[in-house]
């Protein structure tokens, strides 16, 4: 699909590539982020690259997903997409990368159940390498390079609790507005618990879209959710987002994952499940907040849907008690 019409995208194409000639520009699969725009180029004398402008005109989230992929590449053993040109402040934010590989959204259907636990253990591997980077306080990032992250710190609740309202503010949907003060409720409640988890460098969204295997290695693209923040929610998460639940082998799945996490770091984060029920009421929110978009994809009525999502939250709510 051409993508040519987005005039965001246009006038960086016409800012940075007035000199190529450009023959598609399309899109790079389905988002449920609606202040991004990303989209991959193809040119007729030169190698394609991946497009991103921040719709909002927000250049933070460009200025984070630089920062944290300039900085993982010069210390951590895990792929990531070179940048090619970035603009945070510009009137249209924007951040230009190479290709990097494909993603495992792209070929998971086509592998066999081995060649899935084979990769999902790589990618535990990767999370491992990247969770290597310790820090001495919680953090969004906000700037950095190479040589370091600007970071805004705090206790990781605090961290977490500020998080959750970014996620607000991104939802698509208010319908069920009154998860997200649940669920914000019960991590403070869990203060203490959370509070002494350990401080990595973690991607923030480790689906199966944003996990690639490259020529090198395995890693991520799309880093704009990056921090600093417990690893434990990160492995819990990929858990959660890498596999698939109607997978017929989603416990060697899990183990998998694990083991590749094992294998790299040792052992897996510390405390990954006594903190995992917290998390598990925040992911939720993924679902809650984009109510809207997560109907049109089960299938059944609305009226279902929302008494199921309400169910569950109340499920995952009750279990932190």
């Amino acid at each position: 699909m051409d993508e040519r019409g987005d005039d965001l995208v246009d006038a960086v194409l016409e800012d940075v590539f007035s000199g190529r000639t450009v023959e598609t520009v399309g899109e790079t699969g389905p988002s449920w982020n609606d202040r991004n725009r990303t989209v991959r180029i193809a040119f007729r004398e030169a190698d394609p690259v991946f497009l991103k402008v921040a719709v909002d005109g927000d250049g933070s989230r460009i200025a984070c997903e630089r920062a944290a992929i300039e900085y993982v590449d010069e210390h951590c053993d895990v792929i990531v997409p070179t940048v090619l040109a970035s603009e945070p402040d510009g009137r249209v934010p924007y951040l230009l990368t190479a290709p990097l590989g494909e993603t495992l959204s792209l070929e998971w259907s086509d592998w066999s159940d081995g060649k899935r636990v084979d990769v999902t253990r790589q990618v535990g591997a990767a999370l491992a390498a990247l969770h290597v980077r310790r820090f001495d306080r919680h953090g969004h990032v906000t700037d950095g390079d190479a040589s370091g992250l600007e970071l805004e710190t705090g206790a990781w609740t605090d961290v977490l609790v500020e998080r959750i309202a970014w996620m607000r503010e991104l939802a698509s949907s208010d319908r069920f507005d009154h998860h997200f003060d649940a669920v914000v409720g019960a991590v403070e409640d869990n203060r203490e618990r959370l509070d002494e988890a350990p401080a990595t460098l973690v991607h923030g969204d480790p689906a199966q879209p944003n996990c690639v295997r490259g020529e090198t290695g395995t890693g991520f693209v799309d880093w704009e959710l990056a921090h600093v923040g417990d690893p434990a929610r990160e492995l819990h998460r990929a858990e959660d987002q890498l596999l698939p639940e109607t997978a017929t082998n989603a416990s060697e799945l899990r183990d998998a994952l694990r083991e590749g996490y094992r294998r790299e770091q040792g052992s897996i984060p510390k405390g990954v499940d006594e903190r995992a029920p917290v998390y598990d009421a925040v992911r939720q929110l993924g679902r809650s907040g984009f109510f809207d978009k997560w109907v049109t994809l089960t299938g059944e009525s609305e009226a279902t849907v929302v008494k199921r999502i309400e169910s569950e939250m109340q499920r995952r709510l009750d279990a932190i008690r």
